[in-house]
C-alpha cells in the first residue's frame, strides 16, 4: 500500500497544499488590508467618515462572504479560466481561494482596528496628525497583536477552504483524500493526509500564538 510513488505523491501533496494557502493569503491580505482600513475610516464614527462608500464596500464584503465556497469555486471557474487558461491545479484554486478569503480578512481587519483605544486616536488628531498619519503610526501599530493573531485564524481558515478543491481536482492533500479515501475506499491514506492537515493547522496557531506574545507591548 504505501509505495515510494504514493509517498511522493503525498510529499508532493503537503508542497502544492501549502503553496495553495500561503500565496492565497499573501493575495489576500493585500486586498483585504485595504479594504478593511478603509471600512473602519469611512465609518460614521471613522477619522474619514464617508457613508455611501463605506455602504457599498460593506454590502460588497457581505455578499462575497455569504456565498459557500464550493459553490465560488464553481461559479468563478469561468474568471479562473480566462486569468490563467484552467480551472484545475493548485494555481487555478489559488484563485477562488483569494476571492473567498480576501472579503473575510477585511471584516478581521476592520475588527482589529476597532478594537484600538479611540483616546489614542484622539491625542492623535489633536497633534494634528493626517489621517494617513494615524493609520499608519497609530491604528495599524496598536492594532498589531490583534492583527497577528486575526491572521493565524484567517490562514487556517484558507486551509479548511482548500479541503474542498479536492473535489474539482485542485491537487494538494485534499486531492489526495478524495481520490484515494473517498472513491478507492482507502482509509488509511485518508487518515494521514487528515493528520498532516491538523499538524500543519497546529503550526500555524503556534506561530501566530507566539507571534502576538512578541508583538504584544503589554506582555513584553
Amino acid at each position: 500500500m504505501w509505495t515510494e510513488t504514493l509517498i511522493k505523491m503525498i510529499g508532493k501533496g503537503i508542497l502544492e497544499t501549502l503553496y495553495m494557502v500561503f500565496l492565497s493569503s499573501l493575495i489576500a491580505y493585500i486586498i483585504g488590508i485595504p479594504v478593511g482600513i478603509l471600512l473602519v475610516v469611512t465609518d460614521k464614527d471613522g477619522i474619514a467618515p464617508h457613508i455611501i462608500l463605506n455602504k457599498i464596500f460593506g454590502v460588497i464584503v457581505n455578499l462575497l462572504r455569504s456565498v459557500p465556497f464550493i459553490i465560488l469555486l464553481i461559479a468563478v471557474s469561468p474568471f479562473t479560466r480566462a486569468l490563467i487558461g484552467t480551472t484545475i491545479g493548485p494555481t487555478a484554486v489559488v484563485v477562488s481561494l483569494t476571492i473567498a478569503a480576501a472579503p473575510y480578512i477585511a471584516r478581521l481587519v476592520e475588527s482589529s482596528l476597532k478594537e484600538v483605544d479611540q483616546g489614542v486616536i484622539e491625542a492623535a488628531q489633536s497633534m494634528g496628525a493626517s489621517t494617513k498619519q494615524i493609520i499608519l503610526k497609530v491604528l495599524l501599530p496598536e492594532a498589531k497583536p490583534s492583527l497577528i493573531t486575526g491572521a493565524a485564524i484567517a490562514v487556517t481558515t484558507i486551509l479548511g477552504y482548500s479541503a474542498m478543491s479536492g473535489f474539482v481536482g485542485g491537487g494538494g492533500l485534499p486531492d489526495i483524500a478524495i481520490r484515494y479515501g473517498y472513491y478507492r475506499y482507502e482509509t488509511d491514506v485518508m487518515l494521514v493526509t487528515v493528520a498532516i492537515l491538523v499538524v500543519i493547522v497546529q503550526v500555524i496557531q503556534e506561530i501566530g500564538t507566539r507571534w502576538t506574545r512578541k508583538s504584544d507591548k503589554r506582555i513584553s
